[in-house]
């Protein structure tokens, strides 16, 4: 079975979205497919493709062909990944501990009879 890592088109007319599949190279763009390993959208700006790195890295190593897109897009999360660790190490600092507040005055307040 020829295996092929591929976009599979969703969304509205003029609006396309996709998602990337792994999927026999024989069944038709929007027929089965075997895995989803992520997601594109060729409308939004900046990052606009999510996509799992380490599954579309298996498929591959056991011969399943990414399309040219899929290459790009492979290509782009890689780069993204290497920098994305770099980027969070300031969010890994400890969390300051939240104010104390005091217990409500209630209970120094004389009550009415």
């Amino acid at each position: 079975m020829a295996v092929s890592i591929r976009l599979r088109r969703e969304g509205a007319k003029n609006r396309p979205y996709y998602k990337v599949v792994v999927a026999d190279s024989r069944s038709p763009r929007e027929g089965r497919f075997i895995e989803i390993i992520g997601t594109y959208d060729p409308k939004k700006p900046g990052h606009n493709s999510t996509l799992k790195v380490d599954r579309a890295e298996y498929w591959i190593a056991r011969g399943a062909q990414p399309s040219d897109t899929v290459r790009s897009l492979l290509k782009k999360n890689k780069k993204q990944g290497m920098s994305a660790p770099v980027a969070a190490t300031p969010a890994l600092a400890e969390p300051k501990p939240a104010p104390v507040t005091p217990p409500e005055a209630s209970a120094s307040m004389p009550e009415a009879t």
